[in-house]
């Protein structure tokens, strides 16, 4: 055989491997990647066309990324997978969160000024409100520890894996806070007369909206989308982006940090409260959508943001149900020593 016959056939194999290895996640390749790749190489070998070894890597890098997502425990130490379990449900919550504060603006905003006459609407909104509540003390409670042993870590330990994804946490989240209270200024539920105005606090329905504002029906209406302000439409393109990029500063915080084992135990046992909440925010989104439709007027007909708004939450319940099982399991299996 011509050597460089040889040396091109290398070539290719060594190209195969690599894109093979892409079908796992970064921290997978970084751990096992070299030795990975010697095994493929061999394979490639003896073997230059094989479908049942692509298809098995696939299925395998999948179950590796599902692993490191907290949607399954396959192969990972507890501590690991409770640490990935509770950045996915995080996320996933954090999602939900999103879509049932938009819906619960919407609700509150016709609230201000009249009072609804189907009983789905009255209901749907007094059990967003519950759910919302629930998920925002849930997270409260995994924040404050978290933030306490980032900061120690920060001020008293090596520092440079957290400064980057710290910051970025902190400047989106700022970003968010200051531009929600600037545009709340706008809010359409401003100077409403109506009798049950009060259901949901004035200065809390205006931020809500005001941080939900890209999730609007207007992007179907760009004859009306056209009339808002530059400045707003600016908000409705960048929020998003910064929302994006606090779920990425907290979860690569989460990954970067040392959690103590005592730490760990109390966020494993914190995330199994995140199914429920989800499943009460699913029920009053429910209640509100599929709710009758005689008699619906105005802000509380659901619309195209009630209906995506809906199947969002149903997924994201999907995903904590998924990655919280993840964590149950995990923490009964005996521990190692955690980061």
């Amino acid at each position: 055989m011509n050597p460089g016959d040889t040396g091109g056939a290398a070539a290719r194999d060594r190209r195969k491997a690599a894109v093979l290895l892409r079908c796992y996640p970064q921290s997978w390749r970084d751990r096992y990647g070299e030795e990975f790749t010697e095994l493929l190489l061999a394979d490639l070998a003896e073997r230059p066309a094989c479908w049942r070894r692509t298809a098995d890597v696939i299925r395998s890098g999948l179950l590796a990324r599902l692993t490191c997502a907290g949607l399954s425990s396959h192969e990972l130490p507890p501590a690991e997978c409770i640490r990935a379990g509770v950045a996915t449900v995080g996320c996933a919550a954090a999602a939900a969160l999103l879509v049932g504060v938009a819906m619960l603006a919407q609700l509150a905003t016709g609230w201000q000024w009249t009072t609804p006459r189907a009983s789905s609407d009255e209901v749907g909104t007094v059990v967003l409100a519950a759910a919302v509540g629930c998920i925002l003390a849930i997270a409260i409670a995994a924040a404050v520890p978290i933030a306490w042993a980032v900061t120690r870590q920060l001020v008293g330990g090596p520092r440079a894996r957290l400064i980057r994804p710290v910051s970025l946490a902190v400047t989106c989240a700022t970003a968010l806070i200051t531009g929600a209270r600037h545009f709340q200024n706008g809010w359409p539920g401003t100077g409403g007369t109506g009798p049950q105005h009060g259901v949901v606090p004035g200065g809390i329905a205006a931020f809500g909206w005001a941080s939900t504002l890209s999730l609007s029906s207007y992007w179907a209406h760009p004859a009306a989308l056209s009339r808002f302000p530059a400045a707003e439409l600016a908000w409705m393109l960048l929020s998003p982006i910064a929302e994006v990029g606090l779920m990425t500063g907290v979860v690569q915080t989460m990954r970067r940090m040392r959690m103590s084992a005592r730490l760990l135990r109390h966020l494993a046992r914190l995330v199994l409260a995140f199914p429920v909440a989800v499943t009460v925010l699913l029920a009053g989104a429910a209640t509100w959508v599929l709710g009758s439709a005689d008699g619906r007027v105005g802000l509380f007909h659901p619309g195209l943001v009630g209906a995506a708004g809906l199947a969002v939450i149903s997924v994201t319940l999907v995903v904590v149900l998924r990655a919280t099982s993840a964590v149950a399991a995990a923490a009964r299996r005996p521990a190692r020593t955690a980061d």
